[in-house]
């Protein structure tokens, strides 16, 4: 199965996502948005795992710990940059420690052989992908022009409290997410 580690957001955060999500598809109706029940910020990315590893991986995280800190969601953007965007994001932000949380998980699955980290780590909610048909990537283009630099959207804090291990399964309509199990900290 196809796994990775997230934080999940509150219901009130993903009500000011969805409603932003709405008011700014029709800029770009053709491209692929992410349905707001499917947002969450990803700590790590595992990948491909038999039913073996994943067993492994639980146990590693269960050994995982933090001390609760706020997240807050806001401001939008592009990667690579707004002239030239393929991805439409969302702002996470808390100071040092959700890269701290990523590091701590990074780290202790390297330990079972999971590869580490490579690039740093960029807390984001991925709202809309350019993506690869010709009318979806044309209409993502016409995305930074309709969002306002100046504009500073806020869609709400939380505090992180648990990080939970997803499935993900990939299908035609967009990927689905299960969650395995909880790890509070």
């Amino acid at each position: 199965m196809r796994i990775f580690i997230a934080l999940d957001l509150p219901e009130e955060i993903r009500v000011h996502l969805r409603e932003y999500i709405e008011r700014m598809r029709p800029l770009a109706p053709d491209a692929p948005w992410v349905r707001a029940e499917s947002l969450h910020v990803t700590l790590k990315f595992i990948g491909e795992s038999k039913d073996a590893r994943v067993e492994e991986v639980k146990g590693v995280l269960r050994q995982i710990k933090s001390a609760p800190f706020e997240v807050e969601f806001k401001d939008v953007g592009f990667f690579p940059s707004h002239n030239s965007g393929r991805v439409f994001w969302v702002g996470v932000h808390d100071g040092d420690a959700l890269p701290a949380l990523a590091g701590s998980i990074d780290q202790a699955l390297q330990t079972i052989g999971i590869s580490g980290e490579t690039r740093d780590y960029h807390p984001h909610l991925t709202l809309a992908r350019a993506g690869t048909k010709k009318g979806a990537y044309q209409t993502f283009k016409q995305l930074p022009m309709g969002v306002n630099p100046e504009e500073h959207p806020y869609f709400g804090k939380m505090t992180a409290r648990e990080f939970f291990l997803y499935r993900s399964e990939l299908s035609r309509s967009g990927a689905r997410y299960t969650k395995l199990e909880r790890f509070p900290f």
